[in-house]
């Protein structure tokens, strides 16, 4: 049973509102995300030859991705508190598969 909104066991085939499906979304979520930052990662050799691009540029491009999440990180802050997590994190997932479906259109650097 609940008490004053908090959940006291954890159902893991549950998705009853708001414990287990707050859960089930969260790591759902997690790793999605997760799959979108690394999935041009096994390519990242035949990227760089068909696009003709440097080391340079390939740690260039990694760098300015992982200064994008921080910077992310402190602007996502205040709409989070303002929104909650759901709204912000649903527009960020949907934004982001776009784009990642669309690197496979890249035709040069």
């Amino acid at each position: 049973a609940e008490q004053d909104d908090r959940a006291d066991e954890i159902k893991l085939c549950s998705f009853k509102r708001p414990h287990m499906r707050a859960f089930h979304f969260a790591w759902w979520c997690y790793h999605v995300a997760f799959l979108m930052w690394f999935s041009i990662t096994p390519l990242l050799s035949e990227v760089q030859l068909t696009l003709q691009i440097s080391k340079e540029q390939i740690w260039t491009s990694s760098i300015s991705a992982v200064s994008g999440t921080i910077i992310m990180r402190f602007i996502l802050g205040p709409f989070c508190d303002k929104y909650g997590p759901r709204i912000p994190m649903g527009i960020i997932l949907f934004c982001s598969a776009v784009l990642t479906a669309l690197t496979g259109l890249v035709q040069n650097a």
